[in-house]
């Protein structure tokens, strides 16, 4: 297996570092896999069984100046490796004033993926900073369970309001509960309801708009039929906290009473977020 990435562009080097910290705040360890053509970091959280799961995707070719690799075989061409995003993060973030960053793996007194930077200087002399990050393989028997999550037949899908304004109202309610009910319609319209024994408080939305492929049999049979899921408010709160990025688009789908899936597009990368409901 071999894996050396490089970058030049500090444009292409700050935005990889916010999408690796926009990882970071989502999940203390996740898989990173390595396709010729694709970066994915995976959480493989069981859903049904109260997880979360998430799947971001970019394209190398929208960051890397170089990037070469091969997997474990010709027939599987791919690495998957098992670290901490923070770790990564870390590592980027000291180098973002870099001249060039090599990403590479290494074996070191563990697996490593390397992060070396070369600094700008005043003298002729460069100045090299790296930075070891340890790293799991995964073997390949597991690599069934890296593979992109299915969506169950949504019921309703639907834009997001600005992430920042809905952070900022999950903040407040996250006071009131420990769960939050997400609900929307077809009509661009979506709620958050924090309902208890004292208090019951609710935020709308209208005219956010709905996806084009819109939603399964019963959203489309009434449009103003609300579909909804309960969940966890932490769990919402920590992907809206961890947003370091402007998306071209966000949205949710909702399948009724099981699960909130939530979608980030930006132009060069896209992260799926499941979020399980809750009775």
């Amino acid at each position: 297996m071999k894996f050396r990435g490089k970058i030049i562009d500090i444009a292409c080097l700050n935005h990889f570092s916010r999408v690796v910290t926009t990882i970071a705040k989502l999940t203390k360890t996740c898989v990173l896999r390595l396709t010729p053509d694709n970066l994915f970091f995976v959480l493989s959280g069981k859903v049904a069984n109260g997880g979360v799961s998430m799947w971001c995707e970019l394209s190398q070719g929208n960051f890397f100046d170089e990037y070469q690799m091969e997997g474990v075989s010709s027939e599987d061409n791919e690495i998957c490796l098992e670290l901490s995003p923070e770790n990564l993060s870390r590592a980027l973030k000291t180098v973002q004033n870099a001249k060039s960053v090599k990403v590479k793996l290494t074996k070191k007194h563990c697996p490593c993926v390397t992060v070396s930077a070369e600094l700008p200087t005043l003298s002729s002399v460069s100045r090299v900073v790296t930075h070891d990050v340890p790293v799991e393989v995964i073997p390949r028997r597991l690599w069934h369970e890296l593979k992109e999550p299915s969506v169950p037949d949504f019921h309703v899908s639907i834009y997001l309001p600005p992430l920042k304004t809905m952070k900022n109202v999950v903040d407040r309610m996250k006071n009131l509960s420990n769960f939050l009910v997400v609900e929307a319609n077809l009509n661009g319209e979506m709620n958050l309801k924090i309902e208890t024994d004292l208090v019951s408080v609710t935020t709308h939305f209208k005219d956010l708009g709905n996806p084009p492929w819109g939603g399964g049999s019963e959203g489309g049979a009434d449009p103003e039929g609300m579909a909804e899921a309960r969940v966890d408010i932490r769990r919402l709160q920590q992907f809206l906290m961890g947003q370091q990025v402007t998306p071209t688009k966000a949205m949710c789908n909702i399948v009724h009473q099981r699960i909130l899936h939530l979608v980030v597009l930006h132009d060069d990368a896209s992260l799926q977020y499941f979020i399980p409901a809750v009775a």
